[in-house]
């Protein structure tokens, strides 16, 4: 199972209760922001925005302000704050590659916070492109297993992996929460579309960060840049980390 796998199953196991119910909508309603500026308001044309607005009502976020956020993103709204996608690069402790995605409103707020992170764990921010090399974009779709009360779906893994294959999927990685499937970064839409026409709807679909040389840590050590990715996506403006850190069962265990 890839680094960037076993991350999300741990975020989904733990669930909605490390983040505020209001720090959830900050994050979602800006992604519709950014989705809306990028492809328009329609929801029907706009894929990335019709999966920021699934997410959305997945967390009860009300209409008016999955709306609110939708005419903003598209400048129908005069006194919107401009959000801008931002990435930063650098090592965290032991020298673990690092790429961190964020949606700001302030540039200037959002690099202090972040590098005041990285410092306090021993690691620092590096130049564009330091880090980004050892890392290839992918597409990345989950079709969840069970329902949020733990209650099975009744999805055939073998029935979604043929129609993932048959849309062009590279990968299919089965666990007991999730299906879930990687494509070529140009082939996240087309396969997305292939599953929900097979009648296998995506629960997550979104170009993710795949380390190419996973780095294997001692147990001890290995803690110490799980808790700085954590305090990294406390942060408000940050929406994404990925890293090249070997997650190891060990590991997977200890967060668990």
């Amino acid at each position: 199972m890839s680094g960037h796998s076993k991350w999300a199953t741990i975020k989904r196991r733990k669930g909605a209760n490390d983040v505020a119910r209001g720090k959830v909508f900050t994050r979602v309603a800006r992604e519709i922001q950014v989705a809306a500026k990028e492809g328009g308001p329609d929801v029907n044309a706009n894929l990335r925005l019709r999966l920021a607005v699934d997410k959305a009502r997945a967390e009860n976020m009300p209409k008016d302000n999955i709306e609110r956020a939708i005419r903003r993103g598209a400048g129908l709204e005069k006194d919107a704050a401009e959000i801008e996608e931002i990435s930063y690069e650098g090592y965290g402790p032991n020298g673990v590659a690092m790429l961190v995605e964020c949606l700001s409103d302030n540039r200037n707020r959002t690099i202090s916070e972040v590098r005041r992170c990285f410092s306090r764990a021993g690691g620092g921010l590096g130049e564009p492109g330091s880090v980004a090399w050892q890392f290839t974009s992918k597409g990345y779709i989950a079709v969840n297993r069970q329902d949020e009360d733990g209650s099975d779906r009744g999805i055939d893994p073998e029935e979604v992996f043929m129609a993932a294959l048959e849309a062009g999927a590279e990968d299919v990685v089965v666990t007991p929460e999730t299906i879930e499937i990687y494509t070529e970064r140009t082939a996240l839409a087309q396969v997305t579309q292939g599953l929900e026409e097979a009648g296998f709807p995506a629960d997550e679909s979104e170009l993710v960060m795949e380390a190419n040389t996973p780095l294997a840590l001692d147990l001890e050590a290995g803690l110490t840049v799980l808790t700085l990715i954590e305090n990294l996506e406390e942060l408000d403006d940050v929406d994404k980390v990925y890293h090249n850190l070997e997650l190891s069962d060990e590991l997977m265990a200890q967060m668990a």
